[in-house]
């Protein structure tokens, strides 16, 4: 009976083993997205659109049950909070590495992107922006860098261009709010200024933490600014745009990207009329995936998108691609396929040139009109 049981068992015992292996060799493959963005703070809320923008493209791609190498692929999101700060940014930065993200999404501050590129680019992580414009950024000499979004040299560029030659601003002013972005928009403003002829009448500056503008805008004021632009976010330039109207300033607000938004409107409240801010990219309405992108989008979170949710939604989607035609997960194997990328996303066409830059980027011109961001005009970069 013994060596009859043992007969039945030990072929049983070996078509389990079978089954293991088999399962090892071709079982479900989990492949971490990380996502870098400020959680907490004041921009908390565009961190949240785009880690929803993820999010959405990881739970469409996981519904499409994709296949690699044989393998079923669950991708996972990693999402850190970088608390728009710097020294935290490389911490988490870190963190992402050491828990064996495939690719990150980040991030929405270009001081925070700047000194964790670094991290990244030696583990061989490759790091998608969709809302960091800092021209530097793709600059740094590192190959593992793109950008899906312009940058603040052509969205800057054509604020100034555009201030002069067809808003004819004779006296502009500038301020911005001492970031590596803020910084960094004002001096490409003030460049495309000049270069189309123009003059900058003054320059102030605040941080990115005050909530109080009357010396400065008491000084533009009596240098007797026709126009205004400013590079910050979109609380701030919601306070400085009230706290001019309470003035009896009649200068011309114009607003740097990331103010277009509805923060910006239920701030402001009624001073919002008529402000100006030039954003990235066309309309996402007017594109033919934007509509139901919004649908969807608003579907799953109960919220309308802000700014960035479809760019980081396309970053997501150009970094699984890549994956699929490399037919790898792993990042020295895609990457070639993600500078070669050509996708047609929700935010438009996305390719990279040299740098790992958008080729063909675009800027828009929004007003506010009847309480709402309206479109005025898209350009392409010079």
């Amino acid at each position: 009976m013994i060596s009859v049981a043992r007969r039945l068992l030990v072929p049983g015992l070996s078509a389990m083993l079978l089954c293991v292996a088999c399962s090892q060799s071709y079982g479900q493959q989990v492949v971490k997205i990380g996502v870098s963005s400020p959680l907490t703070g004041i921009n908390a809320a565009h961190g949240k659109d785009m880690e929803s923008g993820v999010r959405l493209a990881v739970e469409e791609a996981n519904a499409q049950r994709i296949k690699l190498d044989g393998q079923d692929v669950r991708f996972e999101l990693d999402s850190v909070d970088d608390q728009s700060d710097p020294r935290i940014g490389v911490q988490v930065a870190q963190k992402l590495v050491d828990d064996g993200v495939t690719v990150v999404v980040g991030y929405y501050n270009s001081g925070v992107a700047l000194p964790s590129a670094p991290i990244f680019a030696r583990a061989g992580v490759p790091v998608i922006h969709p809302a960091a414009t800092n021209p530097t950024i793709t600059h740094q000499g590192l190959n593992t860098v793109f950008r899906i979004i312009a940058t603040d040299t052509q969205n800057s560029g054509n604020a100034g261009r555009y201030a002069v030659k067809v808003m004819k601003g004779q006296r502009i002013a500038v301020m911005d709010d001492r970031t590596a972005f803020g910084q960094g928009a004002v001096d490409e403003f003030k460049k495309a200024v000049a270069a189309a002829g123009g003059k900058i009448a003054i320059a102030e500056y605040t941080n990115d933490k005050a909530v109080e503008f009357s010396a400065q805008l008491t000084n533009i004021r009596a240098a007797n600014a026709d126009l205004l632009f400013f590079a910050g976010l979109d609380n701030q330039a919601a306070l400085i745009t009230k706290r001019m109207r309470e003035l009896g300033m009649r200068t011309q607000f114009v607003g740097s990207g990331g103010i277009a938004d509805s923060i910006f409107l239920n701030v402001a409240g009624p001073a919002a009329e008529g402000a100006m801010a030039w954003e990235y990219g066309r309309p996402v309405e007017t594109l033919p995936q934007g509509k139901v992108f919004r649908q969807k989008f608003k579907k799953r979170f109960r919220a309308d998108s802000l700014i960035y949710a479809p760019f980081a939604y396309d970053a997501a989607w150009v970094a699984i691609n890549a994956m699929k035609q490399a037919k790898s997960t792993k990042p020295a194997e895609f990457m070639s396929a993600l500078q070669a990328t050509q996708y047609e996303g929700i935010t438009g066409k996305i390719a990279f040139d040299a740098n790992g830059d958008l080729k063909d980027p675009t800027s828009t011109l929004y007003q506010v009109k009847g309480g709402r961001w309206v479109p005025v005009t898209t350009i392409g970069a010079e």
